[in-house]
């Protein structure tokens, strides 16, 4: 009886293709790295931008001699926005400016919002709030130093040297920039205020 062998068939073994792994781990890496960097970069400019609200909310209240002179803060009897809006001198909002400078109520609003959007970046907590109020602040503020004008109404230069574009609309554009970031999860709080109930239940606190 003739026996007839058949070929078998082994499944080859193959060893893994290095260059394909190296490829693969390095793009991995790299896009770590730059998400990593990305999120100190804006935990980076959220807590300065912090400061600065910070900061200005301090110098008001205390007059620590920067922007606000020795005895001149709040807390001596002084006006956070007496010296500013009384000082409008262009826009479509000078009178009205005019009429709330150094109103006990404009006084509250306005460093309250500086003190509220400060600790908020400065934590890394309700960003979104943060945003909506401090660009709110912003845009009066813009309103109230009218780049647009060449002329003040005095018939004065108004030394504007953009017709749009002020350091107003940069913090805005930040303040809505960490708020989509969600930069508050790096050096920051984000990550606990998150897991809050009322935080969970309300996305508009985040």
């Amino acid at each position: 009886m003739a026996v007839q062998n058949h070929p078998q068939h082994h499944p080859r073994f193959r060893f893994p293709s290095l260059h394909r792994t190296g490829t693969a781990q390095a793009t991995t890496d790299t896009t770590a790295a730059t998400t990593a960097a990305r999120a100190y970069a804006f935990a980076s400019l959220r807590l300065l931008t912090g400061f600065v609200f910070l900061w200005a909310f301090l110098d008001k209240t205390f007059g620590f001699g920067y922007a606000t002179p020795s005895g001149k803060g709040w807390i001596d009897g002084g006006s956070p926005t007496k010296g500013f809006l009384s000082s409008v001198a262009a826009g479509p909002m000078e009178s009205t400016f005019h009429d709330w400078a150094g109103a006990g109520w404009a006084n509250w609003l306005f460093m309250l919002g500086l003190l509220g959007v400060g600790i908020a970046l400065v934590a890394g907590v309700a960003l979104r709030l943060a945003a909506v109020a401090g660009t709110a602040m912003m845009a009066l503020m813009w309103i109230a130093e009218w780049p647009p004008a060449k002329h003040l109404s005095d018939g004065s230069l108004s030394m504007s040297s953009n017709p749009f574009a002020d350091y107003h609309l940069i913090y805005a554009i930040v303040l809505i920039a960490l708020a989509a970031a969600g930069a508050g999860a790096t050096w920051g709080l984000g990550k606990l205020w998150a897991t809050l109930p009322i935080v969970r239940d309300h996305n508009w606190l985040k």
